[in-house]
């Protein structure tokens, strides 16, 4: 340990919780929950994890409760909460997209724009973000807390509602549609002010995103290895679409060479076929835990 540092690390709880885990599992720290515990275990006895709900985190971290954790931009928006934004982190449950807050109505509403909702009782989680988008239109509206299964609300008890979707599935299945987009979101690794300003909790925090956006971008890419003949390289090279440059070595045959490269996992299947076709021979795929570029 370096004297008695500890960094108060906040880990989502709920549906990021599981992903936010192995995400770090990737980045190389063993990190476990128990359950019915609140306090995840982790191999570093520099960091010391809480389960946070995200919709409580940037909270929690601007108070100076916790040094630093993961949660949304949604849940920074909504809370106001003034964090230091260390890094973006693009993933979630389902996708590598961004998460959606959208405004719906059910199918058969006559509702077709914002402005059509002066009046209106709208259902969200979100009542900050909602409130705000709203007055940015010019729109007055009774907007109240959702406490959950907020789909299901309108007609009878909201004309409208915002809610957070990634594919939309759920909407669909509830009979509702988008009328407007409230905001994107994606995950982020925030700071309290104070701790992100001492030498050692910034710098074990930098440490942590570098190791975070590495794993995340080793995701969907393998390494490969090959000898090819001198005199095919070029046709090789043409072949591999590298992140910068294949490297390029010697081998004991002077006649060929070997080529390490990093390709995206989904155009293997394409590529290593073609290779061969050009003569390629020894040629091993292999997975990446991090990329750091």
């Amino acid at each position: 340990m370096s004297g008695g540092n500890i960094l108060k690390l906040g880990i989502p709880a709920g549906s990021l919780q599981e992903a936010t885990g192995e995400l770090f599992r990737r980045a190389g720290y063993k990190i476990s929950f128990r359950s019915r515990s609140y306090v995840p275990t982790i191999d570093d006895d520099e960091i010391e994890c809480l389960l946070i709900r995200a919709q409580e985190m940037a909270r929690y971290v601007a108070a100076g409760v916790l040094d630093a954790g993961l949660t949304g931009h949604d849940w920074i928006m909504e809370t106001g909460a003034d964090v230091h934004e260390v890094s973006e982190l693009v993933f979630s449950k389902v996708s590598r997209r961004p998460v959606r807050w959208v405004l719906c109505v059910p199918n058969d509403s006559p509702v077709q724009s914002v402005q059509d909702l002066n009046g209106a009782r709208i259902a969200t989680e979100a009542v900050g973000l909602t409130t705000r988008f709203l007055e940015q239109h010019g729109v007055e509206a009774n907007v109240e807390f959702s406490w959950g299964a907020t789909e299901v609300k309108p007609p009878k008890l909201a004309d409208a509602i915002v809610e957070v979707t990634e594919t939309g599935s759920s909407l669909r299945a509830n009979n509702l549609r988008i009328v407007a987009e409230v905001l994107q979101s994606t995950p982020r690794l925030i700071a309290n002010h104070d701790a992100y300003r001492d030498d050692w909790k910034r710098a074990k925090i930098d440490d942590i995103a570098l190791l975070l956006q590495g794993a995340m971008k080793a995701e969907d890419r393998v390494g490969l290895m090959l000898n090819v003949p001198k005199q095919n390289l070029g046709e090789v090279l043409l072949l591999l679409p590298a992140m910068k440059k294949p490297t390029v070595s010697d081998l004991a045959d002077a006649e060929w060479v070997s080529v390490v490269t990093i390709v995206e996992e989904s155009v293997v299947r394409e590529i290593i076929p073609r290779l061969s076709a050009v003569g390629a021979e020894g040629i091993v795929e292999y997975p990446l835990n991090k990329v750091i570029e």
